[in-house]
């Protein structure tokens, strides 16, 4: 039982470590403390091992549940057999599974946090003469929710026609009317959500 305890555990414990890098943007942009949002970044190169520990503890956990029991284990059992807890049966593990699963997709799900960028913004005419752009290079960017959220804080500025974050490119590339919004206020707004622009 303690063996099958420690693998739930680690099976928690890396599911929440593997989706951790998404998760903080994620909550630090519902507090309202976008500043911390890459803080956990730089587990992102250990997410696949962290991946591989999940899904091997889930499979030897679930072996251990399923597996047949041997001569010796039924005749040891003892007359009146307890019923395990719900902490030791298999709808728990279930559970955890699901969990697990969850955590483990966040990355490919948690831009829906993120309000959408389509608004019922007024129509305004930009003079083409107007109309800048500017790519910059992003340190700290790990999913599509990174992008989300360096999206979304661009667009509170005024003037801004067009934002693109790619994090596997690791930069944003913004449109924007440059009589009224400038480079320096979009790449203050990015280092808002903490990510860091490269040189």
């Amino acid at each position: 039982m303690d063996n099958n305890k420690s693998l739930i555990g680690t099976t928690v414990i890396t599911a929440l470590a593997a989706s951790l890098c998404c998760i903080t943007p994620v909550l630090a942009f519902l507090a309202g403390t976008t500043g911390v949002a890459s803080t956990f970044s730089f587990i992102e190169p250990f997410r696949p091992y962290l991946v591989g520990i999940t899904i091997l503890a889930l499979v030897f956990a679930w072996y251990q549940k399923m597996r047949p029991r041997t001569q010796e284990e039924i005749d040891c059992a003892c007359e009146a057999e307890e019923k395990p807890s719900f902490w030791q049966s298999k709808k728990f593990l279930a559970v955890v599974t699901i969990f697990a699963v969850i955590m483990l997709a966040f990355p490919y799900y948690s831009h829906i946090f993120y309000p959408t960028t389509e608004t019922s913004k007024e129509v305004v005419y930009v003079s083409e003469n107007d109309v800048d752009e500017v790519s910059l290079s992003i340190k700290g960017m790990t999913c599509s929710g990174c992008e989300a959220h360096i999206e979304s804080e661009v667009n509170k500025l005024d003037g801004i026609l067009m934002v693109k974050s790619d994090y596997q490119k690791a930069n944003t590339v913004v449109k924007y009317d440059g009589s009224r919004t400038t480079a320096q206020e979009i790449k203050e707004a990015i280092l808002r959500t903490g990510y860091t622009i490269n040189k």
